[in-house]
């Protein structure tokens, strides 16, 4: 399942490519696998005019280089000019706070739909997801 920035599937005008490019040739520079069976792959590309987000999930984990050596069933994508770097840091920082939560990470994996992983992120930002673990 994909969810975009809005908690609906949405393009990036045409910008695919780069984008593409831009987030692969970051995570050879520096694997994005957070660990707890999330990856947040991201780049910067001036084909983008703002931060964009897609999210998945896989019915069974991904083989992918994390931190703590697990595979990965929770993507977080994220791609954005170089003029939106301060959002993007925020946008990942938020993220990773999120998903160091178990019950968070266990109901994003349980949505049905890209409408309900969306909620379960609106959720949790608002009862606190927002700081500490």
């Amino acid at each position: 399942m994909l969810v975009g920035g809005n908690g609906r599937s949405g393009g990036s005008g045409g910008a695919s490519e780069d984008v593409l490019h831009a987030v692969l040739e970051r995570e050879r520079q520096f694997p994005t696998g957070i660990g707890y069976g999330v990856a947040v792959p991201h780049g910067k590309t001036p084909a983008l005019a703002n931060l964009i987000v897609v999210a998945g999930t896989t019915p069974a984990p991904v083989p992918y280089e994390t931190v703590d050596g697990e595979p990965v069933r929770l993507f977080f994508m994220l791609a954005g000019p170089e003029s939106q770097a301060g959002a993007h840091v925020k946008a990942l920082s938020r993220i990773s706070r999120l998903v160091r939560r178990e019950p968070i990470r266990a109901r994003l994996l349980s949505a049905r739909s890209a409408d309900e992983f969306y909620q379960v992120l609106l959720d949790a930002e608002k009862i606190g997801g927002g700081g500490g673990a």
